[in-house]
């Protein structure tokens, strides 16, 4: 035992005082600022641990977009969705098997990409939630939506570099502050409940519920035969053994592992239920004797075997005048649903790994990871997948020591790997995905508990938010009435307020949450500066008492609501030492700090 771990510290040494651990700041490289408890080997753990917790995503991205029918063409007229198409069915097989590909190595190459030149422990792929909103809503079931599939990957194109430009010049923070907190939450949440939807239906999940004529919704769960040319069980409602398989060994066992801290939990409960679903003899085979069975079969007993991209690969359509507003609110929802994702997610990482500054906000090189996840957006669209994005999965990494861009890295290899054995992800049936749809369902609904919920002004608008996502099957229709909403009665309490002299105000005005248009971190984005005539390339706010010359002063701040202080740190000798603080409201300090009066 002792042997082994010299044998690792040796590693860990060696690859520290190379040039190598200097790059990564690995503990020992010696640089001025080598990050503490950081081992090559260690990275490399919390690399394989990370893309443990997210392998899940290859077979779920695959099938959820896959249900989009692709670059395949419905040509029937009395069937519009070819549900009972066995060429249409081939084809949307092919381009699921196109897309296992496509999910292995854009994921692959975008967390390498993301780690090399961040150095932070974040993984990225296509994104939950994201992935649904361009299927269902954008897409549409086997492209029965507004926007063809061709046309929506131009949108995701098109959405990545306009998140480039908005994190070089700034705005990015800007987007993400003007949302009220509420909203935010109750837009996590409401994309958590759209999940669970998904999970739950036939199409791409345990088929537990399905639609119906007389009813939004209807229990399901019958086999194939006692279905309706829509999908809706007749008779036999629950007994189908898939839905049971799914239901026990995918989603308890899932919950249990997941209960007991196991970091692989959803992959395992992915594999059981596979490896259950494999046999032909059963009666809930994923390959039963049926044309469709048996090309799935033959494919399956390739089990490593590298599947070029044919059907999805550069399939955007450029044709975007004749598009429409539609096209244009894809494009919307697409980059605001990816800032605050995206924003959100890489935020908490790199706080959970201990690289925040807490008085700033930022998190080191924030504008090249911004930028580089949008990157990554953009060539995900020519490899033909939704929108990519950080994974929170990432935290099981960082949780297993992960701290520099080696952690990533070392997933994106895994990924690479997995391209190899697509026969294998290619044979994951959707009942064995259902349950961890659900499950990552309530991950991102656990949230609601942060809402506002004491102030009518903040909660009625987070409510509508959170119940539109799943009940109108649409993430832009879900924020689109959650800002109407809390723009509606926010101005309308506000022009009673005026027009009574501040007489009639809300009861509960007291607890309403604090909102603001400007960026909380007490810098505004450096166009904006410039626009004022300022020293725009200033890091920071200056000290208006401090000598001329001198280096700036630190603009933070405490508290919040109308309540909140703002204070300068000096920077002679000491900038961490403070120096004079502004008792007056954010609005108060901001107006008398342009003015030069700040401090009087």
């Amino acid at each position: 035992m002792s042997a082994t771990r010299q044998y690792t510290k040796a590693i860990n040494d060696y690859v520290a005082k190379s040039t190598f651990g200097r790059v990564f700041r690995l503990q020992g490289c010696g640089h001025e600022k080598e990050i503490p408890g950081t081992t090559f080997l260690t990275e490399l753990r919390a690399g394989v641990t990370t893309f443990a917790t997210m392998a899940y995503i290859i077979a779920v991205n695959a099938s959820i977009v896959s249900q989009s029918g692709g670059t395949c063409v419905c040509q029937s007229a009395s069937d519009p969705t070819c549900l009972k198409d066995t060429e249409y069915a081939r084809c949307v097989l092919d381009v699921q098997r196109d897309l296992i590909t496509t999910t292995a190595a854009i994921s692959g190459l975008a967390s390498f990409m993301f780690g090399f030149l961040t150095n932070l422990p974040v993984a990225l792929a296509p994104g939950m939630g994201l992935n649904a909103y361009f299927t269902y809503q954008v897409v549409g079931f086997h492209g029965t939506g507004p926007v063809s599939y061709r046309l929506a990957l131009t949108a995701v194109f098109i959405e990545g570099f306009i998140f480039v430009f908005l994190s070089l010049i700034g705005m990015r923070q800007w987007l993400v502050a003007v949302i009220p907190s509420s909203l935010k939450i109750a837009s996590t949440a409401g994309i958590g409940l759209f999940l669970t939807l998904i999970g739950m239906s036939t199409s791409a999940g345990l088929g537990v519920i399905t639609g119906a004529q007389s009813t939004p919704l209807d229990l399901a769960g019958c086999p194939a035969k006692y279905q309706d040319e829509f999908g809706v069980c007749q008779s036999h409602k629950l007994q189908n053994p898939t839905v049971w398989i799914g239901i026990f060994c995918g989603g308890i066992i899932t919950a249990l592992l997941i209960m007991y801290k196991v970091k692989s939990a959803m992959i395992v409960g992915i594999a059981v239920v596979s490896i259950m679903s494999w046999p032909r003899s059963t009666s809930f085979t994923y390959f039963p004797d049926t044309p469709e069975g048996n090309d799935r079969f033959d494919f399956f007993k390739k089990v490593v075997h590298f599947h070029p991209i044919q059907h999805t690969l550069g399939a955007q359509d450029w044709d975007v005048a004749g598009a429409g507003p539609k096209f244009a609110l894809a494009l919307f929802t697409f980059l605001y649903v990816d800032i605050l994702d995206c924003t959100g997610t890489l935020y908490s990482m790199a706080r959970f790994s201990g690289v925040v500054d807490e008085k700033t906000g930022a998190f080191p090189r924030s504008t090249l990871a911004y930028c580089t996840d949008a990157i990554s957006i953009s060539i995900g669209s020519l490899m033909g997948t939704s929108p990519v994005t950080a994974f929170i999965e990432s935290g099981a990494g960082i949780a297993e020591g992960g701290r520099t861009g080696l952690t990533a890295m070392t997933t994106g290899v895994c990924f690479f790997i997995a391209i190899f054995f697509s026969p294998i992800f290619a044979s994951i049936p959707p009942w064995a995905t259902g349950c961890t749809l659900v499950l990552v369902g309530w991950m991102m609904a656990r949230s609601i508990v942060d809402i506002n919920w004491k102030y009518a002004g903040d909660a009625l608008p987070a409510f509508v938010t959170l119940i539109f996502m799943p009940f109108s099957y649409s993430i832009a229709y879900g924020l689109i009435a959650g800002i109407m909403t809390y723009v509606t009665i926010n101005i309308l309490t506000y022009m009673i307020k005026l027009i009574s002299f501040g007489r009639i105000v809300p009861a509960d005005e007291d607890l309403k949450e604090y909102w603001t248009y400007k960026p909380r971190t007490g810098r505004a984005p450096w166009f904006m500066r410039a626009v004022r005539h300022r020293r725009f390339w200033d890091a920071e706010a200056r000290d208006p008492d401090a000598a001329p010359g001198s280096s700036p002063t630190l603009l933070t701040t405490e508290g919040g609501g109308p309540d909140q202080r703002v204070v300068f740190d000096a920077s002679l000798p000491s900038p961490s030492r403070p120096m004079w603080e502004v008792n007056k409201t954010p609005r108060d300090v901001v107006t008398e700090v342009r003015n030069g009066r700040a401090g009087d």
